[in-house]
């Protein structure tokens, strides 16, 4: 983690009557509403950069000022790219926020320089005696001869500029809230307060403010002031958001409802002190496991760039398996999107000479195409789609020809000696003696129903081999196996007999799991928290929590769980600070990230929790 010192009650005293009447007005051509300024395109678009990543000075108000800019390893000059600053705290450095101090690059700009993956600009600018007093309003302008700086050489979304930092640099982004709202499309404000001034304060800008109940340096109740200006500002709904209880350990984060269309307000508290990174269930400080990260870029990602044009790039060439008559698998190298909207999934075509056909649409980058006719040759190609809506131009051509049955209508033989060994509490190893066929048999499919008796047999996987390795079970649970053999042909065997089988976990005990929607957006969501409460009469120490995802839909991130997915079946189990729950407690104990189709709005659903 970062090493900073405690902003004293001194100094904060000294700030606040120093930018009491600080801040100057933005240029008349900074001060366009948001509306006029939804120009996606900078000057910077479509010109060989001479900016690099590294350390920068700048004149501005009289002095030399210093940043450190980042950009994308893959950086190209035609995609308008996110720009996100990073402030840093009262003595601490721009090189701590680039850096991420002890916790290295997991917490760099506050860890979100490792969630965009190359898909933003970072900006850590360096405060006049390692802080920002703002005073007449020179860190403003700072802030503004940065952006005309950076945005004359590099391509940016006008869209999508965002700011975020801890304590003093909590101030100077509130600050920028205040007076730039029109230039900003949000701001992340850790344990803040008005240290940097407010100049103007009127205008609706999104904001999040993160802040610990036992904050002894900026106490909580100045958070709540800065959120509760933009709670007015956005036309929110005022309320009282929950917050955790004093010695859970826990955070809670909040949504307001009723805001202006564009314009959330969310509140994040924490049971902890004047902290940045703080870790439930512990009275830690850590980047590398803080859940701040992933609320503050879920936050800042659900605002889509209005002009994203660039398709991703095409996906690999794809190679051919498993072809039978009536079906055949498709993998190929995946492709990147650069446009800002994210990679939504791939779209498999037939060529046919006229209008080619969707063959079948892929969240990953393979498909199982099923449905097809026997003795047929098929030549297909791949294309990516992103949240836009764009497609990626096309991958190469490969041809199959499906198999024909050739009069092949004998099933193979059913395996014999389905057997069960290495049983842990979330997965079992399967094994059979093969099965014989007229032609050949090509694989098998292993099919599972749950408890001792009734349920329903369905297919969880395939095998080219007599094994099978099933994971993502849940502790202490009876499930039901059989297995199949198929040929070429696509005749299918009679299945093997069945086993049982129970994982191991010790004593069941009873729990249940309750999400909660805390944001949506055209092509994903966010689930947080989800709620595990323990409705037994003695204490669990771990949970595991299953839930099914609708068709076409893909986890794409997830906190405070070991989470693992079979399909469309997430498990998601207990970590060492949350397992342990007393009889009724309740926690708010993990949350994920999903993306899905454009225009979906299905939701996750089959929620179920045991525990142990």
């Amino acid at each position: 983690m970062m090493q900073r010192k405690s902003v004293l009650a001194a100094v904060i005293a000294a700030v606040l009557l120093a930018v009491a009447t600080g801040g100057t007005a933005l240029g008349s051509s900074e001060t366009t509403s948001r509306a006029a300024s939804a120009v996606a395109a900078t000057p910077g678009c479509g010109k060989a950069p001479t900016l690099r990543s590294g350390t920068h000075s700048i004149q501005s108000s009289g002095r030399t000022r210093s940043f450190i800019l980042r950009i994308p390893d893959n950086y190209n000059n035609n995609n308008p790219y996110r720009l996100i600053f990073g402030f840093h705290w009262l003595n601490g450095t721009a090189n701590d926020v680039d850096t991420g101090g002890s916790s290295g690059f997991t917490w760099s700009y506050y860890g979100l320089r490792q969630l965009a993956n190359n898909t933003a600009i970072f900006v850590a600018p360096q405060g006049l005696n390692n802080g920002w007093a703002n005073s007449g309003g020179e860190d403003l302008t700072f802030v503004d001869d940065m952006l005309r700086l950076i945005e004359a050489d590099l391509c940016v979304d006008t869209t999508q500029r965002f700011a975020g930092g801890f304590s003093y640099g909590g101030g100077m982004s509130y600050a920028l809230a205040c007076a730039r709202a029109a230039v900003f499309r949000a701001v992340a404000v850790y344990a803040g307060a008005q240290l940097s001034g407010c100049s103007g304060g009127t205008q609706p800008i999104a904001y999040i403010g993160l802040h610990g109940l036992r904050d002894n340096v900026l106490n909580i109740s100045q958070g709540r002031s800065l959120r509760d200006r933009f709670v007015r500002n956005n036309g929110c709904t005022a309320q009282n958001p929950p917050e955790p209880a004093q010695g859970s350990l826990t955070h809670t984060v909040t949504a307001y409802s009723g805001c202006q269309s564009g314009y959330p307000v969310v509140w994040a508290a924490f049971d902890s002190g004047h902290t940045p990174g703080p870790v439930d269930g512990s009275t830690a400080d850590d980047g590398a496991r803080t859940w701040t990260k992933t609320v503050v870029w879920n936050f800042f990602n659900q605002f889509q760039g209005t002009n994203d044009t660039t398709p991703p790039t095409p996906p690999g060439t794809p190679g051919v398996t498993n072809v039978t008559a009536t079906s055949a698998t498709l993998t190929w190298t995946a492709s990147t999107d650069q446009g800002g909207s994210g990679l939504a999934g791939y779209n498999v075509y037939r060529v046919t000479g006229a209008t080619d056909p969707l063959l079948g649409q892929s969240t990953t980058n393979s498909i199982i195409l099923t449905g097809l006719t026997a003795n047929t040759e098929y030549q297909v190609y791949v294309r990516a789609r992103d949240g836009a809506g764009n497609l990626s131009a096309n991958s190469a051509f490969v041809a199959f020809t499906t198999t024909s049955t050739g009069g092949d209508t004998t099933p193979p033989t059913a395996p014999a000696g389905l057997a069960a060994s290495g049983t842990t509490a979330d997965s079992t190893n399967l094994s059979w003696t093969a099965s014989t066929d007229d032609v050949g048999v090509t694989g098998y499919d292993i099919l599972r129903a749950p408890g001792a008796t009734g349920g329903t047999f369905a297919q969880v996987g395939t095998s080219a081999t007599t094994s099978y390795n099933d994971t993502g079970l849940t502790p202490s649970t009876t499930y039901r196996y059989q297995v199949r053999a198929r040929d070429a042909a696509g005749n299918l065997s009679p299945v093997s007999s069945t086993i049982q089988v129970t994982t191991s976990g010790g004593t069941t005990g009873t729990c249940t799991a309750t999400p909660a929607v805390q944001s949506q957006w055209g092509s994903g969501y966010v689930i947080q928290p989800v709620t595990v409460t323990n409705t037994s009469t003695s204490t669990i120490t771990n949970w595991t929590v299953t839930f099914t995802l609708p068709a076409g839909h893909t986890l794409t991130g997830s906190w405070n769980a070991t989470v693992t997915t079979s399909g469309q079946t997430v498990t998601a189990k207990s970590v060492s600070f949350n397992g342990t729950l007393a009889p009724g407690a309740s926690a708010t104990s993990f949350g994920f990230q999903a993306g899905r189709p454009n225009g979906n709005t299905a939701l996750p659903s089959g929620y179920t929790c045991t525990s142990a």
